[in-house]
């Protein structure tokens, strides 16, 4: 059963009955590696598509085993994943940050559609979550990515003003990944845990703000519900920098039969 005080601490617009749900297997085409149409070529198995991700119910492991996986060609990634780097819309040529890389599904998401140019800072505070971040970006063909290791808490001080845009895609609670059928999933919930991760939240959204230029993009995100881990980190970063950040919108992504739930917000430093 899902905890009671996770439960009671849900958006009234979410029920219980939302977690029921094994989510189905999600990956999109690697665009350094191949395209769309090659892929869809390839696949034997049957899938839908949203917009150009593919959707299916065959074993992960299967699709592990394909050469298109193996080579990069395609990366097994969330649909609500997929929909910050698309947010903040990276440009080819920009700098852009991202704060909490590992293990680099987003990063290889915006080097694709950047097409490998200007320069992305990929950091990580986890020596582990590196290895994976840099085999991860190796196998996909990504070439305009910078990895460093760092508190990202700090790292305004080493940039300041620096990047046009800033993705803070937060380690979180990840109450939009419960689900009912997999205890595992919610086992180390806890309302403590949901408090100290706030706390780290605001920390590191405030350090993106900083490492953002004047008229620059941020945008965060997190796979949890709780609006003390969403909402209100917006809040607090825009009450500590009044007249200096802008919120342009942000959404919650409830859960459902294809997506984990997702909060997204896409905010302006003035």
């Amino acid at each position: 059963m899902l905890p009671i005080k996770f439960l009671q601490s849900l958006p009234t617009d979410i029920k219980v009955s939302d977690f029921d749900r094994i989510l189905p297997t999600t990956f999109r085409v690697n665009t350094l590696k191949s395209d769309f149409e090659t892929i869809k070529n390839k696949i034997n198995f049957e899938y839908t598509l949203h917009n150009q991700a593919f959707i299916t119910n065959h074993p992960l492991r299967e699709i592990q085993k394909l050469d298109i996986y193996k080579n990069g060609k395609i990366y097994i990634q969330g649909l609500s994943s997929m929909i910050p780097p698309i947010v903040l819309d990276p440009k080819q040529n920009e700098l852009i940050l991202d704060i909490c890389a590992a293990p680099g599904s987003k990063t290889s998401q915006m080097a694709a559609l950047m097409q490998n140019t200007g320069q992305i800072i990929a950091n990580d505070n986890s020596r582990i979550r590196i290895y994976k971040l840099e085999a991860n970006l190796k196998n996909l063909g990504v070439t305009n990515t910078t990895i460093i290791n760092t508190s990202g808490q700090t790292l305004w001080q080493k940039y300041p003003d620096y990047f046009d845009k800033s993705l803070v895609d937060i380690p979180c609670s990840m109450e939009g990944r419960f689900s009912t059928l997999d205890p595992k999933s919610y086992k180390n919930w806890s309302p403590t845990k949901v408090k100290e991760l706030a706390q780290l939240q605001k920390f590191l959204l405030r350090s993106a703000f900083g490492c953002t230029k004047p008229g620059g993009t941020i945008v965060y995100s997190t796979c949890t519900l709780n609006t003390r881990e969403n909402e209100q980190v917006i809040e607090w970063l825009l009450e500590k920098e009044p007249g200096r950040v802008e919120l342009g919108s942000a959404q919650r992504i409830n859960p459902s039969p294809t997506m984990e739930g997702f909060f997204v917000a896409k905010l302006r430093k003035l």
